[in-house]
C-alpha cells in the first residue's frame, strides 16, 4: 500500500464530534452527533470568515433521476443534467493567505468512469447531447486573478470520478502538472478504499486515477480539522467511506458543500416542489433526501445530511433552505423536462480575489517586460 505524508502541521484537530460515528447503534450514532453538531457549527463561527470564494464550472453531465432523489421525484425524464462546480476558496492560515481547490475534478479523467463509460454505450444521444466540457480551469482561475501554482491545497469530498494524476504528478513522468505547489488533503478512509473498490463502489470510481501519484503531494487527515480561518473538513460518511464536507464562513454565513445531495431540496425535501418529493417525505418522515448512486451506507449519509443541515445557515430570502452547495448541482434543462430544483444556488462568488504575494510579485515585472 503506498506510503503518504500524514503531518497535519497547521492543521488543527476539531474534535467537537468526537467518537459519535464510532458509537455502534444506528439511532443512538445518528442522536449523539445531532446533539453535538452546534459544537462543531460554535467553532466554525467563532472563527474569522474567509477572504474569498468563487465558483468554475467544469463539466455537465446526465444522472439518472432515482439517484438524485432517491426515487421520490414523480418525473416523466429518467435523467436530470448536472453541471459540476469547482469552489476556490481563499483563507489566512497563521496571517498567510492560501488557496484551496474543492472537488477540481479533471473532465477527460472523469469520462473514463465505468458508470459513464456504460451511460454512453446504452444512451449514446442522450449523452452525446448531454455532455458538455467548458473552459480549462486553469483558464478560468487565471481570469478570477489566480495563477494554478499559487494554489496550496486541492480538496474532494470523495474521490467518485476522479482522476488525481495530472493535477498532482507521477512518478517518473516528465508531464506538466497542473497545481505544481498543491497538496491533496483527503480522508485516509476514503484514500485507502481506492485500493480495493467493493463492487458497489466500483462503478463510480477511475480505477487508476491515483496510480503512482507522487507520495509528496498528499496528505492524509483522520478526522476534522480547522484549515485556517473560516475553513473546515469535516467527516460527513456514508456516500462514501471517506467521504467529507467543506464547510467555510462568510459575510453570508456558514456554507457547505457536499454531494450528499445534489440540489438545495435533497437538504429541504419537505420545502420541495418536485412532484412526489414532500409527499413522500411527510409520509416516511425524512427530514432529507440522499443522492443514492451506491448505496455504501444510508443510514450514515442520511445522519451526516443531518450533520450539515445543523452546521450551515439558512438562505436569508428562502429560510426553509440551507446553505448547503454541491459539486454536481441538477441544473434546468430542455433536455431533462421537469427537473428543475424548487431553489438553485448556481455559481457563488463571496469576497474580493486577492493575489498571492508571489503572484503580485509576477505581475509588475511581466508588466515591465511588456513595454517597448
Amino acid at each position: 500500500m503506498q506510503s503518504t505524508v500524514d503531518s497535519t502541521a497547521e492543521l488543527e484537530p476539531l474534535d467537537e464530534i468526537g467518537d459519535a460515528w464510532s458509537i455502534a447503534q444506528p439511532g443512538l450514532r445518528a442522536r449523539a452527533i445531532r446533539e453535538r453538531a452546534p459544537l462543531l457549527r460554535a467553532r466554525v463561527e467563532a472563527s474569522r470568515p474567509v477572504v474569498s470564494v468563487r465558483t468554475f464550472d467544469t463539466m455537465q453531465l446526465a444522472y439518472p433521476t432515482r439517484y438524485a432523489f432517491w426515487g421520490a421525484a414523480l418525473l416523466p425524464s429518467p435523467f436530470a443534467i448536472m453541471t459540476q462546480r469547482v469552489f476556490l476558496v481563499q483563507f489566512e492560515q497563521s496571517g498567510r493567505l492560501k488557496n484551496l481547490l474543492f472537488n477540481p475534478t479533471d473532465p477527460e479523467g472523469a469520462l473514463r468512469a465505468p458508470y459513464l463509460e456504460r451511460l454512453r454505450a446504452r444512451h449514446p444521444v442522450m449523452s452525446h447531447l448531454s455532455t458538455r466540457v467548458f473552459a480549462p480551469l486553469t483558464s478560468q482561475l487565471r481570469g478570477a486573478g489566480v495563477a494554478p501554482e499559487d494554489i496550496d491545497y486541492i480538496a474532494y469530498d470523495h474521490f467518485h470520478l476522479q482522476d488525481l494524476r495530472k493535477h498532482l504528478g507521477t512518478k517518473g513522468s516528465p508531464a506538466p502538472v497542473t497545481f505544481p505547489a498543491a497538496q491533496l488533503i483527503a480522508q485516509r478512509r476514503e484514500w485507502e478504499a481506492w485500493d480495493a473498490l467493493h463492487p458497489l463502489q466500483s462503478a463510480f470510481y477511475v480505477a487508476d486515477g491515483k496510480r503512482d501519484v507522487l507520495d509528496s503531494r498528499v496528505r492524509l487527515i483522520d478526522g476534522d480539522v480547522l484549515l485556517g480561518d473560516g475553513v473546515a473538513l469535516v467527516r460527513t460518511p456514508g456516500h462514501s467511506t471517506g467521504n467529507q464536507t467543506l464547510f467555510f464562513r462568510t459575510d453570508r454565513g456558514i456554507f457547505g458543500v457536499s454531494e450528499n445531495g445534489v440540489s438545495a431540496d435533497n437538504w429541504s425535501p419537505l420545502e420541495s416542489r418536485l412532484p412526489g418529493v414532500a409527499a413522500r417525505c411527510k409520509d416516511q418522515g425524512l427530514e432529507v433526501l440522499m443522492n443514492l448512486d451506491t448505496p455504501e451506507s444510508g443510514a450514515d449519509q442520511y445522519t451526516s445530511m443531518l450533520l450539515e443541515r445543523a452546521v450551515v445557515d439558512r438562505v436569508p430570502d428562502r429560510p426553509g433552505f440551507v446553505q448547503m452547495v454541491t459539486g454536481f448541482e441538477v441544473t434546468r434543462s430542455a433536455l431533462a423536462p421537469g427537473v428543475t430544483p424548487t431553489h438553485q444556488f448556481g455559481g457563488l462568488s463571496v469576497g474580493s480575489v486577492r493575489p498571492k504575494p508571489s503572484q503580485a510579485a509576477r505581475a509588475p515585472a511581466a508588466a515591465h517586460e511588456a513595454r517597448p
